[in-house]
């Protein structure tokens, strides 16, 4: 007998082709975020996720299109490029409607994706811990319901397969039924989370530790500066969101003072509100810390839109007029060595971000630990008070 010939099969993930489409509104309330901005920061998304993105295609309205969120004119042009992109996913810049979602997979014959199912799915990537897992499936399963309609290949993230599906309309209820009891399970859960860490911060109180959160813009080095300061070993990459769950540390001043520092989910501009709803327990961090660290990349060309979307953020959450230290990070980036840091403030290249108008700054590099002295000693200043220059 012959040897039988072996047969080999690829364990490869292909990755999806992805073609972005975005919409620039005219009547849009803050125009330094323009649609290419938009599509640079979905095009880092996509690739985050695992996608190669192969086009991007754009448009100016009004408003999206109710039914197509882009034009008729512009959609012909999208089938058209089908052919010569090779795209299997399309991925919108804004959340749709289950509607044009509908329309758009019936049109296209292809995955259809927005930009809150994208962020989503790197979340679910990212959580480590139970509290971020339980987040993450919270948010996804909301924004799931409104879309099961006519979405049947979304049902198979359900676990359901053949024998499992009944008549269309009954069986469509039941699938309902089951998403609404898993949502009110999953929020059930994360109370027991939340009241665990209402204790948590409760007992803190009692013995007077101060806290500090960091905030900042998705991948501004909020992580290596938490590793720098408190000792930890936190998760440091070149990807947005790196880091999902909270993780909260102590660190100590030079004169032995001790507070904690706590490095929450990194923010980004259109962050889908059902994010912010399920990261409550999380968020509830900001609410109760003594002092926030605003970090920003003063590198990225697109610095002052971030400060501003942090802001909004952080006034839809009801803590704009917390204290809060202003850090500007990756300055390893611009000078040379940490003797330049003195005088960086009156450089040419600050010359040109008119959004530091802010008092209480400090300038870093936290990978090479350049200022960290000076923040430290600015930290517990303003946590005593005391006006920080």
């Amino acid at each position: 007998m012959g040897k039988r010939k072996r047969t080999f099969f690829s364990t490869q993930v292909v990755a999806e082709k992805a073609f972005l489409v975005g919409v620039e509104t005219t009547n849009a309330y803050d125009e330094k975020w323009t649609v290419r901005d938009s599509l640079q920061e979905l095009d880092y998304l996509a690739r985050t996720a695992g996608a190669d993105v192969t086009g991007v295609l754009s448009q100016r309205l009004p408003l999206p299109s109710p039914t197509h969120y882009i034009g008729k004119g512009k959609l012909d042009e999208l089938v058209s490029l089908k052919h010569s992109t090779g795209y299997d996913t399309v991925i919108f810049d804004d959340e749709l409607l289950p509607r044009q979602q509908r329309n758009l997979e019936e049109l296209l014959q292809v995955k259809i994706i927005d930009r809150t199912a994208l962020i989503l799915d790197i979340f679910a990537r990212q959580a480590r811990t139970r509290e971020g897992k339980l987040q993450v499936e919270l948010a996804q399963h909301q924004y799931l319901l409104p879309r099961l309609i006519g979405q049947w290949s979304h049902l198979e993230r359900l676990g359901g397969g053949i024998g499992t599906r009944g008549p269309g309309e009954s069986q469509l209820e039941t699938d309902r039924r089951m998403i609404r009891n898993r949502i009110c399970r999953l929020q059930k859960e994360l109370e027991e989370v939340r009241i665990h860490r209402s204790l948590y911060r409760k007992h803190r109180r009692e013995k007077n530790i101060p806290v500090i959160a960091m905030i900042g813009y998705t991948n501004a080095g909020k992580s290596a500066l938490f590793n720098a300061l408190s000792k930890a070993n936190v998760l440091v990459e070149d990807k947005l969101f790196s880091t999902l769950d909270t993780v909260t540390r102590r660190i100590v001043s030079p004169e032995g003072r001790m507070c904690l520092l706590s490095d929450t989910v990194g923010f980004i501009n259109k962050l889908p509100p059902l994010v912010v709803a399920s990261f409550r327990a999380t968020l509830e961090e900001l609410n109760e810390a003594d002092l926030l660290l605003h970090i920003i990349d003063i590198t990225h060309k697109n610095a002052a839109n971030h400060c501003q979307t942090v802001e909004q953020i952080l006034k839809e959450l009801d803590i704009g007029n917390k204290p809060r230290l202003t850090v500007f990070n990756k300055l390893d980036l611009v000078i040379n060595s940490d003797s330049d840091l003195e005088n960086f403030s009156a450089s040419p290249f600050l010359k040109e971000k008119s959004f530091l108008k802010e008092n209480r700054v400090v300038f870093i590099s936290a990978i090479k630990g350049w200022g960290l002295d000076n923040l430290l000693d600015k930290i517990f200043l303003s946590l005593d008070n005391v006006p920080v220059t």
